[in-house]
């Protein structure tokens, strides 16, 4: 980033901090609705290409935001849980593509597989948190 020798940490930190944001966002836009999957020669087709992009990323960012649970007031919920994680964004994109794209699957095996994936995610996430939970400090 372009800034001044002589800035103000305090002026330039919120411009780093967007920055990073966009960054992420651009790189979920690539990994998750293939952002970066064009292969056109004018700019009026890389722009529909683009904006599609990421109205899908936006489209699944929403619907990820819809789906959790109020966040629990007790701080070692998630290290005692053994509930399924939230959808996330990967996991609505998969669901999706395979209503759209029917596997050689049921659905009922579909929702199976979702479930479990959650649930082992769930269980990697207690795992994490019990792990940080044992290496803090006590006092």
């Amino acid at each position: 980033m372009l800034v001044p020798r002589r800035s103000d940490p305090v002026r330039t930190g919120p411009r780093r901090r967007c920055r990073w944001s966009v960054e992420e966002c651009f790189q979920a836009a690539k990994n998750q609705v293939g952002l970066d999957h064009y292969q056109v020669r004018n700019w009026t087709s890389w722009h529909r290409h683009i904006t599609l992009a990421m109205l899908a990323l936006a489209s699944l960012t929403v619907l990820a935001a819809d789906a959790p649970p109020e966040p629990p007031a007790d701080t070692y919920h998630f290290a005692r849980s053994r509930h399924p994680i939230t959808l996330t964004v990967p996991e609505i994109r998969h669901l999706l593509a395979a209503v759209f794209h029917p596997p050689a699957v049921t659905a009922t095996e579909l929702l199976h597989w979702s479930n479990w994936h959650r649930r082992h995610q769930a269980t990697a996430r207690r795992s994490h948190y019990r792990r940080r939970i044992a290496s803090e400090p006590a006092g």
